[in-house]
């Protein structure tokens, strides 16, 4: 129990607790999320940041201003020479600040001034070898010093043994489980350090790919609804579309049609770049599954959305006997009554709705196919509530956040994965332009045409935090700027993740009617929303982004046969930032942004707290993944899992996703 550390208090443990830390489990797996390497510096370099360690000359000097702001100063005697040193916020440190005292300290050097601007001191001299110092991620009312405190107390009461198999110890030489704990909070030297976060990176992966082995097996195993459908109907229903589908949509229809009759329960995802197509691959997913003689659903994350795949699936479905019905939170009680009873009785089809679909009133007469749109917009609780509503109905997931084929196979092992690559015919590569603070005469003039064209713009900013560097520009900010320039003439609006639901709908929904010309807003731009009018996109701070978000962002123009825009205004990181003027493919940036910025962008998408790793990478620690897979695969199929601790870890959170 936590009451057993020594110094821990009931106003701590409530702070712990609120971390989510509520054993000693939970602190003693609380790693650092850095360490600094602290050595001597060889030389002092004007301008560089500093390790240096001395004697102190005279007492310190502390000078207050502000409220609860103080400058410490004192002179370091470093044996070949004396520094002036000055620290900010350390004025509580003073009464230990003696002539005489032996301290080192870490700051910028500046060697006209003999000074150093220290960031960080120490009590103590530097060894000849180098000091790591575990970092832990800011727990306020906490200092990094008493967390370390208190989780190596933690460390002497804490004696479970290891998850992992002893023939995978064995396998790589990893070291005693105790020992790993011991070294990732007290790392003696660096290889130390290496070999327990490779543990810790290795366990992680192990337990995470052994529930997606897991999954897939079940998944394989899981009875599903017997459909007997023919395939004719389903080529002569495509055949009487307005439009031509694309060979990787044909493509999609089929592995679902094939999914859709066989015994066995679908759990398919399809992935496709914004605008590729996957909306009408899940209607005729949704008409197969009514040719089979099953209720549909389709969940979209905002009601703006919804509205928009049930107009778009009634003039799909005009000429054949299909009811396609609706439910939101704006559906009247009286009108939601009636769907509920024509629900379960069977005279609805195919059903769109928000979150209003989760309610527990909602019943199916015979639910067969579940699909989720956008499905990283909701948490794997919402997603398993749907699929509950029936017996074993089938699972369709779209993502409009394509990743590498390689990643998406290890990771969705529990699913199977269909791509869209191809485009429609008729839409337009968006045409990129990648711009300075400088060239922004330039920017505002090319606006100024696509709105004389009577065109519709987006504005996208980042949503800066108050403590951020103040370049940056904030939303209202932005706002203010773009009415002095274009508010005479045009109208604007504001969207933010700040707003009400309801505020946001209702400017999404006046920016589709043309209402509003410009449109500044951070990222909560309604994926899936077409604004065909829309034919350019303005984002400023986009260094700030990932090249995969950039594209999601950009793939809301060029949504229709029109010449379309996207200005990326930065002053940094400008090279990765042209690889969107190269390319549309969003397989292709997912594969560039893997490669620059790690896997958060991409695979954050998950949403059910598997990705969520305290130490691995799923790119950078990709070889360590790709073995942890192959030994979960194994151990998964050995007799030494049957009983393990393990399988109940894996058991008792199953879900398929």
């Amino acid at each position: 129990m936590l009451e057993n550390i020594k110094g821990l208090g009931p106003k701590t443990l409530k702070i712990l607790n609120n971390h989510n830390i509520n054993n000693i489990s939970d602190l003693v797996n609380f790693y650092p999320f850095k360490y600094n390497i602290i050595s001597r510096s060889k030389e002092l370099i004007d301008g560089e940041v500093i390790t240096i360690d001395g004697v102190l000359e005279s007492n310190a000097n502390v000078f207050y201003f502000k409220k609860y702001k103080d400058r410490m100063t004192f002179k370091l005697n470093i044996g070949y020479k004396i520094l002036n040193v000055s620290i900010f916020n350390r004025g509580y440190l003073k009464s230990k600040l003696l002539a005489g005292t032996n301290v080192y300290i870490i700051g910028k050097y500046d060697q006209k001034k003999e000074s150093v601007t220290a960031t960080d001191i120490y009590f103590g001299m530097l060894s000849d070898y180098p000091i790591i110092e575990p970092i832990y991620h800011n727990i306020n009312g906490i200092s990094n010093k008493q967390l370390k405190t208190f989780i190596n107390d933690a460390l002497t009461l804490y004696h479970e043994n290891q998850l992992l198999p002893e023939w995978v110890i064995d396998k790589y030489h990893f070291p005693d489980y105790q020992v790993v704990l011991k070294n990732i909070h007290n790392p003696s030297n660096e290889q130390i350090l290496k070999q327990a976060i490779n543990y810790i990176k290795y366990e992680e992966l192990f337990l995470f790919t052994l529930k997606i082995n897991y999954l897939k097996q079940e998944k394989d195993k899981m009875p599903g609804l017997k459909r007997v459908v023919d395939y004719e109907k389903i080529e002569t229903f495509v055949d009487k579309l307005p439009f031509v589908l694309t060979p990787d949509q044909m493509a999609c229809i089929k592995d679902i049609y094939n999914d859709l009759t066989k015994p066995t329960r679908m759990n398919r995802l399809v992935q496709g770049d914004v605008g590729s197509g996957k909306t009408i691959v899940s209607f005729i997913a949704m008409y197969i599954n009514y040719l089979g003689g099953y209720q549909s659903t389709l969940m979209a994350p905002t009601e703006i959305l919804a509205r928009q795949h049930y107009q778009n699936l009634v003039n799909l479905f005009k000429d054949t006997n299909i009811k396609v019905s609706i439910l939101t939170g704006k559906t009247t009680a009286k009108e939601k009554k009636q769907i509920i009873k024509e629900l379960e009785n069977g005279n609805i089809d195919i059903i769109i709705g928000t979150h209003a679909l989760l309610s527990s009133n909602i019943k199916f007469a015979n639910l067969g196919l579940v699909i989720t749109d956008e499905q990283h917009r909701f948490g794997v609780n919402q997603r398993s509530i749907l699929k509950n509503k029936g017996t074993t109905p089938d699972i369709l997931y779209m993502s409009a956040t394509p990743i590498p084929r390689t990643y998406a196979l290890t990771l969705y092992g529990d699913m199977d994965v269909s791509n869209i690559h191809t485009m429609p015919s008729g839409r337009k590569p968006v045409i990129t332009h990648v711009k300075q603070n400088k060239d922004i005469k330039e920017v505002l003039e090319a606006m100024l045409g696509e709105l004389k064209k009577g065109h519709q713009i987006y504005v996208v900013v980042p949503m800066i935090l108050e403590q951020e560097d103040s370049d940056y520009t904030s939303i209202n900010e932005m706002y203010d700027n773009m009415q002095k320039a274009f508010g005479k003439y045009y109208n604007l609006g504001l969207l933010h993740g700040k707003m009400k639901n309801q505020e946001k709908e209702d400017i999404m929904q006046k920016f589709k009617n043309n209402e509003v010309q410009i449109l500044v807003s951070t990222t909560v731009i309604e994926v899936g929303v077409d604004v065909y009018n829309a034919t350019m996109i303005v984002i400023f701070n986009s260094e700030r982004f990932g090249l995969s978000t950039i594209h999601q962002l950009r793939g809301r123009v060029g949504r229709n046969a029109l010449d379309s825009y996207c200005y990326l205004i930065s002053d940094k990181e400008t090279e990765r930032l042209h690889v969107l003027e190269t390319t549309n493919d969003g397989f292709k940036i997912s594969e560039e942004d893997f490669k620059l910025r790690g896997s958060g962008d991409l695979f954050g998408l998950r949403q059910s707290g598997d990705m969520v790793f305290k130490m691995a990478d799923i790119k950078r620690d990709f070889n360590i993944l790709m073995h942890a897979k192959e030994d979960s695969l194994e151990y998964l199929n050995s007799s030494e899992y049957k009983g393990s601790k393990l399988e109940k870890i894996v058991f008792e959170n199953r879900q398929l996703d």
